[in-house]
């Protein structure tokens, strides 16, 4: 192994690129060891706890650990915090019971406890709970731990190990793989052979890893928890060079997947959960740059924090709704989402929606990004993968090289960038999306316009006042999904509220009444429906008020996760015994059996998930299935529609208008983006268009406000419950503030044209801003 010569200046993983590792290995400056063993520690001072309990009393408890992380046990505070000084009015709440906080052992390791329950974040933490589960050798694995990880080199198992530990224990840990690198290669990599050579990964842990616990951030019992193979990403990455690194800590099973309703109900409830993003096993994580509040409104959290933070150089994610983009715009890194079908996810992983779940990869930089996509590509098979039916797709389609298009252009003389102003609407007398708004908005003209030189176009609503500076679309959005919608999916008008009310009353009150179900008349006017459709197609009749992106976007929930989990449950079993071993989680039942959960909703929830019993389509306005595919080709054609009427290039548009929630806090109430609070739980400003659409898109950081409204919450007259409302009390955040970033996206096949313009954007923002609570480690 060689050693850096001491005249060379030390290499610092903070902030490096790719391209600063490639260099630095090749000068001497580092080896592979020295930059896992700079992560390490890294993990060591920053990744830690930052939630208390809370509790009827608020006294402390005691002293107890969790799951040892880079060669510790971590440590759980020992203060909690009085529901009654959390929660306003709490002497008149006469609801069902609460879920205190509380150290519990969990499922997998009873001799390793988490928090369950009610939890809040605390301010100034100094740590951020990204990862879970660190590559080294005897804490990987809770089925393999200690002893039972024993290197090859050292002996036998000792007794008592089960027997799937001795295929595990062949996997050498991150620094093994590490050194490896370096006697093998030294400073003279391949790096056309492995481009990835000596980048430190860390994955959501819904991805399989075979030398780590995979288990979808659940705290289940399997007979062994790290699968018998990778993800095919994952082995794609490790065959090029990288070191697998840890897993991220992740909102369990992609998001916790919703309640397909049933006979279970909970039997206590959180006053609230938004903000948590948690896992049962690996808890919650926190915002590098408020540690009070969430890492994201999104299941990827600790995948992007990883990287925000420092302790990986990149990270796979994967978004169902916005769960990729959320944590990359709340942790201020860049994100490269291929689209829908052209990289797996579904084959060797966990997911919460099949219809909608994607890889996506988190990085510092778009060019890391783009350099992530193209070695996952596989040099006989290119993106396709067998295990996911969704990677199909036309060859034609894929750049020769991703990493090429993302060289930064001079500037955008000559190209046309749409702006989609429904991710900025500004409900009237709502102060809650007015800063990240506002700042977006300066942003977008003065760097894509002001520096950059592209000409704007810019879509219309009701709460969007036109720019006078900017040049309308002659076709938008809602004209798009007008001439649409008609043809490709016309029973989204037929729309109900959970109170049998129609969610488009305009239509319903201009239709002659129709029998649209059984059972069920829709309509109250004169003119037959088929008629209202032909003049909603050629614009002889105004669409509904509230028809528009975010609208028809509301779904119900499909029952495919009951599918999905007993498929990968099956596979998993299968590959161990093709190894000759055998795993009894096999199947939903054996699941719950074998499962704690931090909230007991999710507890009921996944009760009812066991009972599902068939995927098709229901005649209740639960259209699950068919409302997903039928959604995707609606948005798809709206996005051409939009590009070719208005000669469009790109579009851009900001992720979301919302700050991070304080954990434990208040949500953002739905009332103040305009939505129908009776149908999809999940969907907000910044998950619409591309998760359900299943386009690419690019994300770079754009810039930080210092001042947010933060929700709060009133307790119901009856005392039933607490409902979050927006407030107009600001709350100072201390420099350089909570990060917000822009979107951009293009039409399929162009993702040429998408990284280019991105990349001009971020080389000429530069807005990414490390948190400093997080600097260097000293020593």
């Amino acid at each position: 192994m060689e050693h850096a010569p001491t005249n060379v200046p030390t290499f610092r993983v903070e902030e490096a690129t790719i391209a600063d590792l490639h260099a630095a290995i090749r000068s001497g400056a580092t080896t592979c060891v020295a930059v896992v063993e700079q992560y390490l520690a890294r993990v060591r001072a920053y990744n830690g706890v930052c939630t208390r309990l809370v509790t009827p009393d608020g006294a402390p408890i005691p002293a107890v650990q969790g799951a040892v992380r880079g060669g510790a046990p971590i440590a759980f505070p020992t203060e909690t915090v009085k529901a009654a000084d959390l929660m306003p009015d709490f002497a008149r709440y006469a609801g069902p019971p609460l879920e205190y906080g509380r150290m519990e052992p969990t499922a997998s390791d009873p001799t390793v406890l988490q928090q369950y329950g009610w939890v809040v974040g605390v301010p100034d933490a100094g740590q951020v709970n990204a990862l879970a589960t660190l590559n080294i050798r005897g804490e990987r694995s809770v089925t393999c731990k200690g002893d039972f990880d024993l290197h090859p080199s050292k002996g036998p198992l000792p007794p008592g190990a089960p027997p799937m530990c001795e295929v595990f224990r062949h996997h050498p840990d991150a620094l093994e793989q590490a050194a490896a690198l370096d006697a093998a290669y030294g400073r003279d990599p391949d790096l056309a052979a492995m481009p990835m050579y000596g980048v430190v990964f860390s994955f959501k842990d819904a991805f399989d890893t075979k030398d780590m616990r995979s288990t979808g951030g659940g705290d289940a019992a399997y007979d062994m928890d790290a699968p018998a193979r990778d993800h095919v990403l994952v082995d794609q990455l490790r065959k090029k060079g990288a070191i697998i690194f840890a897993k991220a800590v992740m909102t369990e099973y992609n998001g916790r997947a919703g309640d397909p309703g049933g006979r279970h109900a909970p039997d206590k409830v959180l006053p609230s959960v938004l903000g948590y993003q948690r896992s049962s096993w690996g808890g919650t994580p926190g915002n590098p740059y408020d540690t009070s509040r969430s890492a994201s409104l999104g299941s990827s959290s600790g995948s992007a924090l990883s990287v925000s933070t420092n302790m990986v150089m990149a990270s796979l994610g994967e978004e169902t709704r916005a769960s990729c983009r959320g944590p990359s715009n709340h942790n201020a890194v860049a994100l490269l989402l291929p689209h829908k079908s052209m990289i797996g996810f579904d084959g060797g992983a966990i997911g919460a929606d099949i219809y909608v779940d994607r890889s996506g990869i988190h990085c510092r930089t778009i060019l890391d990004c783009a350099k992530v996509l193209d070695a996952l590509r596989d040099p006989k098979a290119g993106y396709y993968d067998p295990r996911d039916i969704f990677t199909t797709v036309p060859r034609s389609s894929v750049l020769p090289s991703y990493a090429a298009a993302a060289t930064a252009p001079p500037a955008l003389q000559g190209l046309r960038l749409g702006i989609v102003r429904e991710s900025m609407i500004i409900p009237p007398g709502s102060m809650t999306e007015r800063p990240i708004v506002e700042a977006a908005d300066r942003e977008i003209k003065a760097i894509l316009r002001g520096r950059l030189g592209a000409d704007l176009v810019e879509s219309a609503h009701a709460h969007w006042t036109p720019d006078p500076e900017i040049e309308p679309m002659r076709v938008d959005f809602r004209t798009a999904l007008a001439r649409l919608v008609p043809v490709l999916m016309p029973e989204l008008l037929f729309r109900l509220k959970l109170d049998g009310s129609p969610l488009f009353p305009e239509f319903a009150a201009a239709i002659v009444p129709t029998e649209f179900m059984p059972g069920k008349v829709f309509g109250s006017g004169t003119l037959a429906p088929i008629d209202y459709f032909v003049g909603l197609a050629e614009g002889k009749i105004a669409p509904p008020e509230n028809f528009d992106l975010m609208s028809v976007q509301q779904q119900q929930l499909a029952n495919a996760f009951r599918f999905h989990i007993a498929q990968y449950l099956g596979r998993r079993a299968d590959d161990w015994l093709a190894l000759g071993q055998t795993e009894t989680l096999t199947d939903f039942p054996a699941l719950n059996a074998r499962s704690k959960f931090w909230g007991d909703d999710q507890r009921a929830a996944f009760r009812n998930w066991e009972e599902v019993v068939d995927m098709r389509n229901r005649f209740d306005q639960r259209q699950g299935v068919n409302e997903r595919i039928m959604l995707r080709e609606v948005l798809r054609r709206a996005d051409m529609m939009v590009l070719y009427e208005n000669r469009l290039d790109a579009l851009v548009r900001l992720h979301t208008p919302f700050p991070p929630a304080k954990i434990g806090g208040a949500r953002q109430p739905r009332t103040a983006v305009g939505l129908d609070a009776s149908r999809d739980q999940n969907l907000l400003p910044e998950s619409f268009d591309g998760p359900n659409a299943g386009l690419t898109e690019a994300l770079v950081p754009a810039g930080y406000v210092t001042t947010v409204y933060d929700p709060e919450h009133d307790l119901l007259p009856d005392g039933a419950r607490w409902v979050s409302r927006a407030s107009d009390v600001p709350t100072q955040i201390p420099a350089p503030g909570l990060p917000f970033s822009l979107v951009f996206r293009a039409e399929p096949g162009r993702e040429d044209v998408l990284l280019q313009v991105a990349s001009a954007y971020e080389a000429a923002s530069r807005r990414r801003i490390p948190p400093p609570a997080f600097a260097a480690v000293p020593g």
